[in-house]
């Protein structure tokens, strides 16, 4: 089994504890795709890299990589938290989600740079603190292509139409536009700013984004049709999805983050 001695980038997508002492540390890295590092004796006292393997942690590390199974990490060479997230409930819960999908989505030892850096912008942008239910959305939508689920979201299903007002079918796999609603009874009455957002945000760039304001009745349309579909058409619900359902009821009596009353 190939072995590796190499610098690797990586963003901690969650430990557990393992024997005694130990822990277990999956990294989303940039080089390798996702990796399990076993981490001897890093709960004892004066542990060396304590701060470098905490919870919504990203940096550049030394470690031995082989093809399969466990890794193991050397050394920490350059890391930093995302602060906003580890210090704010629902942050921490929206960022947790989107490294719990990307970790179901694909498999380890899958080198994936370009999913690497978008989580990583999207963990930027909660940290900052835009609308993570909104950089969520994004995620969601981008990812459903790895879950084997890829709507036409561009075009009318049927006859390739953009022109015309849409509206989403699950029957269809993707919009229908006006001219051919008749053909799905059920499908799901979206209003014309949640289509808006659903078709943009299959495309956005993360990097080109720096600001977000969506209405609170557009947020919450988007969040049942991404719940609609990852429930019917996916098929997966992580824990920490039930977690983030948990949160919304318990937001009116805690302080929630500020209001976004209009869209731009």
């Amino acid at each position: 089994m190939a072995q590796h001695v190499t610098d690797f980038h990586g963003i901690l997508l969650y430990r557990r504890d393992y024997a005694e002492r130990d822990f277990l540390i999956k990294f989303f890295t940039l080089e390798f795709g996702k990796k399990i590092f076993l981490i001897r004796g890093a709960k004892k006292r004066g542990f060396k890299m304590t701060a470098d393997i905490l919870p919504f942690t990203v940096g550049s590390y030394v470690g031995d990589i082989p093809d399969q199974g466990l890794s193991y990490i050397r050394t920490a060479r350059e890391t930093t938290q995302f602060q906003g997230i580890g210090a704010d409930i629902f942050k921490n819960a929206y960022a947790t989600y989107i490294m719990s999908l990307v970790d179901i989505a694909f498999p380890d030892s899958q080198p994936l740079p370009d999913w690497y850096h978008r989580v990583y912008r999207a963990l930027e942008l909660i940290d900052e603190g835009q609308n993570p239910a909104i950089v969520t959305n994004v995620i969601e939508i981008q990812l459903m292509p790895a879950f084997g689920v890829a709507p036409q979201l561009q075009g009318c299903a049927i006859c390739g139409r953009t022109d015309l007002p849409f509206d989403y079918s699950e029957s269809y796999g993707g919009l229908l536009c006006q001219q051919h609603w008749s053909a799905d009874p059920r499908r799901l009455h979206l209003g014309p700013r949640t289509i808006y957002y659903l078709r943009q945000f299959s495309i956005l760039d993360l990097d080109r984004v720096h600001h977000i304001k969506v209405k609170p009745s557009t947020e919450h349309a988007l969040r049942q049709l991404m719940d609609e579909i990852y429930a019917s058409q996916i098929g997966v619900h992580p824990r920490s999805k039930r977690f983030l359902d948990q949160m919304q009821d318990w937001a009116p009596r805690l302080k929630t983050p500020p209001a976004h009353d209009e869209d731009d």
